[in-house]
This record gives C-alpha cells, structure tokens and sequence, in this order.
C-alpha cells in the first residue's frame, strides 16, 4: 500500500492503480503505468512500469494523469464475481505472480491476478473472473496444496467456468499438474497451468505471453490438464504439454519445459489465432467429472546412486510407497554376481515390498522406458514385485501417481493395478522417434 499522503494526492488527480501517468523529479520527467506497490520498503516511493518492460521506483516532486485504464481494480481484493462461461484465472503465487520489493530488490509472490489483468489489459478479449487462492513459492507446496486447488478447479467447473487457468510457480509445476490430472478425470473443461521463469518487472518475462496464450487456449476443445510456456526463447508461440508428460529442463530458461516421451498437445499463439494440434488429446467430456482428490503423501521419491546403502532403503519402512529413480532402464546396485566390495540394495527393497509398502521403478534418464526384462538385476526387481516395468513416465509423475494410488487403496494388488493403468496419458503404449 501507498502512504496515506499519496494515497490522497492520488485520489485528488483521479489516478488509479493501472493508469498511464508522467512522474517528475529533479532531473527528469518519467511516463509509465501505475503499479501497485509492495507491502515493504518506503511506501511514498511510486512503482512505475516504464515502456522498455522495467519496474522502478520513483520520489517523486510530482505526477500527472496521462491516460486511464478501463481495468479498474481494487488491489487488496482476492476474488471477483463470476458468470458462468467465464475463463477462472486462480492465483497460487509464483514468477508469474511475482514483483520485486525494492527495498532489498528480492522477487516475492504477492500480485493478484487482478493486478495482472490490470497491467495486461489483453485479457479483457475474453469473459474471465480472478481468484488469488494462495500465495506461494511453489517449492512450498506440498499436497495440501494440490487438494487446495483441486477443489477451487472443481468449484469453479460447478458454477459453469468454461475453462480455468492456474497461475503457478515454475520449480514443481510439474508435480502439481500431475497430481491434479489423477484428482480430476474426465474434465468437462480444459485445465491449464501456467508459470513465468522470469518475473514481471524484466523486459524479458515472458509471463504476459504464456498467461494471455492459457486464457485463449481455456477457450478451446480440449479436456485435460495442460501446463502452457514458451516453445523457444523468443516470443513466438507457446506450447500446451500435458499435465503428466511434462519436465522444467533448464533452471532459467524461458523455453524449459519439454513434453517427455512425447510431443506437445498443441502449439498456441492468440496474436495470430494459432490453435494448432501436435499429438492426440481427450476433447471437452460431456459426461460428469469424476473428482478422486483423496491423496497419501507419506511416499519417499529416492535417487538411486554408487555407493548409496541398504540400511538407508531399510529405514524406508516408515513411508507407505516408495518411488526409486533408477539408473539406465530402472536399474540400482543388486548385487547379483556376489562380487568384493560391492553392497546391493536387493534385499531390503525386496523387504519392503514384502512388507506392504510398493516399490515404484522410474529412471534418471530423461526419456525412454523403464525396462526390468533385459538385465539381471532388472529381472531380479520384477521378480521382487517392483512396478514400473515398461513406463514410461516422469519421476515425478510417478511420485503423485502413487500418492494418489495410495489414497485410493492401502492394498497391494490394487495400488499395483492403478499404477500400471494408464489414467490420465502418464503411460503411452509406443515410444516416438524424435
């Protein structure tokens, strides 16, 4: 919030949050859009968004009104009324939700997705209300939050949303579209996640382009979980991966995410109308929503590596499910041929498994399938009642699949049956040649 001095000087010029105004200082007369400003740092300081992209702030000696929006909103509002056949735009936190506190110039999620609007007014092409359900980092989130924005999707396909877009942190993105893709079946609407690598005050941000494409592809035929970012480092198009075949490849880059096993649904840009159809999709399901949010988190997702120790997979037994990053084609350390110095962990996972607790197989490597029919130690894990042979899904599609399974069934034979069903295209049938 702005101090109460400028909060009256702004009412006095008529000036709202999102207008275009000149601010002057000493030396120089600046022209921007009027940002909401962070709860921190001095609060008689404008945030201005100048047209190269940059977020700065301003003391000013004065400000004018240059040119109003016709997005007024009201900052400290987390929701807005709905109309049925509305786009929902959900808030969950993230890059995309993000601006820079510029008393120590750390990014934090805290601008509501009417904020967004307010500074993209693109959007207004389309019906849409805005909800702020929480915000976080997505690093955060844990499955209490998954269920959180099941519900609130769920609630809003109820009351007639034609399509919802999530507004999500970049870093387990992918997890949460997985597990809501198992929460959430035979979806009447499309579902779409979105997320920014950059933050809105850079010129280079790509969150108005992927979030403006999500609302637009929301629009469209389609009923799954997608996730939609930028298909390469320029502002060209976007793709729309599915929710459970997807993976953030690179730590910074606008163009990380990446369909594994697989190609993108769709590539979309709203600048031109592009629509375009890469690979096979469920359309809208005009039956009813099937809605399984229960979900047991109590799963352990362990990297498999030389030298890692049996009494560590031992002490495993505390966990309801195990999901094992393996090397190669779903490989660890067996044992198999009793050679010196070498210490398997065979026989604890076989332990677990015949204690109850499934033991889930996916690889280190980036694509390809789990294979326990080739070697003998894969051969010796099947044998062992390991799941995962001949998947080809993420390590961490695998991980909520499996809470999901779990909160399903406590028994083996069924957790078994449900990870080897293909629910929500996390299983393909047949690999792709790139």
């Amino acid at each position: 919030m702005y101090s109460k001095k400028i909060l009256e000087q702004l009412k006095k010029k008529k000036i709202d949050i999102g207008d275009t105004i000149t601010v002057k200082t000493k030396d120089y007369t600046y022209e921007g859009l009027l940002m909401p400003r962070p709860t921190l740092g001095d609060s008689d300081v404008l945030v201005l968004k100048l047209n190269t992209g940059y977020n700065v702030g301003i003391t000013a000696e004065s400000f004018e009104l240059v040119a109003t929006t016709s997005a007024k909103v009201e900052t400290e509002q987390t929701e807005e009324p709905k109309k049925k056949g509305d786009i929902a735009i959900l808030g969950c936190g993230g890059t995309i939700a993000s601006r820079v506190e510029y008393k120590t110039g750390a990014v934090y999620p805290s601008i509501t997705p009417k904020e967004l609007r307010t500074t993209f007014p693109e959007l207004e092409k389309w019906p849409i209300h805005s909800k702020q359900v929480f915000s976080l980092f997505s690093d955060d989130m844990n499955a209490h939050h998954w269920k959180l924005i099941a519900d609130e999707i769920e609630q809003e396909i109820k009351d007639g949303s034609a399509g919802v877009v999530i507004m999500h942190g970049t870093d387990t993105l992918t997890y949460t579209s997985s597990a809501v893709s198992f929460m959430l079946q035979n979806l009447p609407v499309p579902v779409i996640f979105v997320g920014s690598q950059r933050s809105s005050d850079r010129p280079s941000s790509e969150n108005k382009m992927n979030l403006i494409n999500s609302v637009f592809s929301a629009t469209k035929n389609f009923g799954e979980v997608a996730v939609c970012m930028h298909a390469s480092t320029n502002d060209d198009f976007c793709y729309l991966h599915r929710g459970t075949k997807v993976r953030k490849m690179h730590t910074s880059r606008r163009d990380a995410f990446e369909s594994i096993n697989t190609k993108p649904m769709f590539a979309v840009d709203y600048r031109t109308k592009k629509f375009e159809e890469l690979s096979e999709h469920k359309k809208r399901n005009k039956g009813d929503l099937i809605s399984k949010k229960k979900l047991n988190d109590n799963v352990a997702l362990v990297y498999v590596h030389p030298s890692i120790k049996p009494e560590f997979i031992s002490k495993l037994d505390s966990y309801d499910g195990v999901v094992l990053m393996g090397t190669g084609l779903g490989h660890v350390p067996t044992g198999v041929f009793e050679a010196k110095n070498v210490k398997g962990i065979y026989k604890p996972i076989k332990e677990l498994i015949a204690s109850d607790i499934p033991v889930v197989m996916s690889s280190q490597c980036i694509t390809g399938r789990v294979c326990l029919r080739v070697y003998s130690n894969g051969r010796l894990l099947k044998e062992a009642g390991v799941i995962g042979d001949d998947a080809d899904w993420t390590p961490e599609t695998a991980f909520t699949k499996l809470c999901w399974a779990l909160g399903q069934t406590k028994k083996m034979d069924e957790v078994r049956k449900l990870m080897e069903t293909n629910i929500a295209g996390e299983l393909t049938s047949r690999s792709i040649l790139e």
